[in-house]
């Protein structure tokens, strides 16, 4: 048994160590307002401030706001924008630990959202909070997967919701018995080529003649077809190509795209695709 003065050293010891860790944690400041912590989501919230940073990569503009909600990057179609600039912009969806390979960086937290709120537009604000029709880039993902079709999705910014979304995989139409002969003309490839050789092809112009077997209708401005020619690996979902593209030439046609074939196009949060041509031209 201890001798009473020895349990009372060991108490005040004891004391006097936790004590310094407390005393921290109170010096601790609080986070002033424009601190706040990355994870908070802000979804279908109208950002407004000074522009710090703009860069443009890939179609899209990234900018670096001082906002009420703190400094926050936002990510809208590519707009001319300055840094300096005080903008609002549309409210959009959140998306967390995003990583940008053409920036070669991850943003903690990243705010896709249909462009800049210029004050009479009020559609495009309204339209942010629908997938598939203009919103933000979780919500254009999602649609791309579903077709359009993702009305159970309401809230946009919940990591494990997104988690559980089905990728770029669920997207892809089956394997139909089509049968399309191949484009004719400078950079022509079939849709099994166009995976075969996607690292050799990527950044370069392809031409490619295949059915329409899926239209994702007005995703961040864009249309995403889906095109088969009965070529390509069904077991490697390399038999249906993916198109965006400004132009609708309505699904069950059999169309020649040109566009600029891109290879190992990750978007983020499982939306990744070995091959996909964009900003394609049309002929029926």
């Amino acid at each position: 048994m201890f001798a009473l003065p020895t349990i009372l050293l060991r108490i005040a010891l004891c004391l006097t160590l936790i004590a310094p860790v407390y005393a921290l944690a109170e010096e601790q400041p609080a986070a002033p307002p424009k601190e706040k912590a990355a994870g908070t989501a802000l979804d279908g919230v109208t950002l407004q401030g000074n522009v710090l940073e703009t860069m443009n990569s890939n179609g899209y503009t990234y900018l670096l706001i001082d906002a009420a909600q703190g400094k926050i990057w936002v990510a809208i179609p590519e707009t001319q924008i300055k840094a300096g600039q005080n903008l609002t912009v549309a409210p959009g969806v959140t998306m967390f630990n995003f990583a940008s390979k053409t920036l070669d960086r991850t943003f903690d937290r990243i705010v896709f959202a249909p462009g800049v709120d210029k004050g009479g537009q009020a559609a495009l604000a309204g339209d942010a909070a629908r997938p598939g029709q203009g919103g933000g880039f979780d919500a254009a993902l999602r649609a791309e997967a579903t077709g359009g079709k993702d009305a159970a999705h309401g809230g946009g910014g919940d990591a494990g919701a997104l988690a559980a979304s089905p990728g770029s995989a669920g997207a892809v139409v089956a394997s139909a018995e089509v049968n399309v002969h191949k484009a004719t003309g400078p950079n022509s490839y079939s849709v099994g080529e166009c995976f075969e050789q996607g690292k050799e092809l990527n950044g370069k112009p392809v031409r490619v003649r295949g059915k329409v077997m899926k239209i994702s209708r007005m995703i961040m401005g864009k249309n995403w077809l889906h095109i088969q020619d009965g070529t390509g690996n069904p077991l490697h979902n390399h038999h249906d190509l993916v198109v965006t593209t400004t132009e609708d030439p309505g699904e069950g046609k059999v169309v020649t795209i040109e566009g600029t074939l891109a290879a190992d196009r990750d978007f983020g949060a499982g939306y990744r695709y070995d091959v996909l041509v964009e900003d394609a031209k049309i002929e029926q």
